[in-house]
């Protein structure tokens, strides 16, 4: 089907008149009429009601307009998503961990929301594995995600790192532990830790069995504060990035330890595949602000 010979019958529906669609289109009359004539040549039907005056759509006519609009609708937005010249419109599907969700949901976020009003955000907030895996399989546009010194993004996915934060180990004080500790003595004890999926824990976790060591988690909790108050109460030992112990409100009632055999820094990262030209400048703009952010100073 001809888009223009499309066109040119809506032209004419909404003005009601092959002249005034002419004018509209920068055609001549009979331009218009024979573009009129072939859309109704190729579907088998006659669109228009000549006998009325103004011009009104056929039966047919009408089921042609309204789906003609909306075909017309969609092949342009299907030219402007991949204009890079279009200003930002549609949906940025982004997925951070729950470490990062309220930084992330600060000064970043508010400023794609400040420089593209049109484009609409829609968070997911979970563990880094399957921040990427969503990433990989196109349910996510883009991803921060945190990976162990060492390890990066797949590499099917474009990635670029932003910050590096050392993990501490944190204890407290009645428990008793020396501040210079290794794995075999923490491996009495239980951890207070994020649930399943979290990558940190899966490292920590690698590590003790390979070293045979048991590695009993006490206490699951989403969010660093809720842990770091229930490892300041004795709960167990526990894990943070050193930014996030900096912060928190039970930092002077934990200790942290020097575990000699345990030392790894986690990596953040923007991660996303090839992106569409809509989603290029406001992705760059993200990836700019998270460098600014106080996590990425240390990288």
């Amino acid at each position: 089907m001809n888009t223009h010979d499309l066109a040119a019958f809506i032209a004419v529906v909404d003005s009601g008149s092959i002249v005034q669609a002419a004018n509209k289109l920068h055609l001549t009359q009979p331009a218009v009429t024979r573009r009129v004539q072939g859309l109704e040549s190729l579907l088998g039907v006659q669109l228009l009601d000549r006998q009325s005056k103004p011009l009104r759509p056929s039966a047919a006519g009408r089921e042609v307009y309204r789906k003609g609009r909306q075909m017309l609708e969609a092949e342009s937005e299907l030219m402007t998503s991949v204009n890079p010249a279009t200003e930002p419109a549609g949906e940025l599907r982004l997925g951070m961990p729950p470490y990062l969700a309220d930084m992330m949901l600060a000064t970043p976020v508010d400023r794609l929301r400040e420089c593209f009003p049109r484009l609409s955000l829609r968070i997911q907030s979970t563990w880094s594995p399957g921040l990427t895996a969503a990433v990989e399989n196109d349910m996510l546009d883009a991803a921060v995600v945190g990976f162990a010194d060492g390890s990066t993004p797949p590499s099917s996915l474009v990635a670029h790192p932003f910050s590096r934060q050392p993990i501490r180990i944190v204890a407290a004080p009645s428990l008793g532990l020396p501040t210079r500790s290794d794995l075999r003595r923490l491996s009495g004890f239980s951890w207070v830790l994020s649930q399943n999926g979290c990558g940190m824990r899966s490292v920590l976790r690698r590590t003790m069995e390979a070293s045979n060591l048991s590695f009993d988690v006490t206490v699951e909790a989403v969010g660093s504060e809720l842990q770091l108050s229930l490892v300041a109460r004795g709960a167990g030992v526990g894990m943070v990035t050193a930014d996030l112990l900096e912060r928190s409100n039970y930092r002077d009632r934990l200790k942290v330890l020097q575990v000699a055999d345990f030392r790894t820094d986690v990596v953040g990262w923007l991660a996303y595949r090839p992106l569409p030209p809509r989603l290029e400048a406001p992705v760059a703009l993200l990836l700019e602000e998270l460098k600014k952010l106080p996590i990425a100073s240390r990288f």
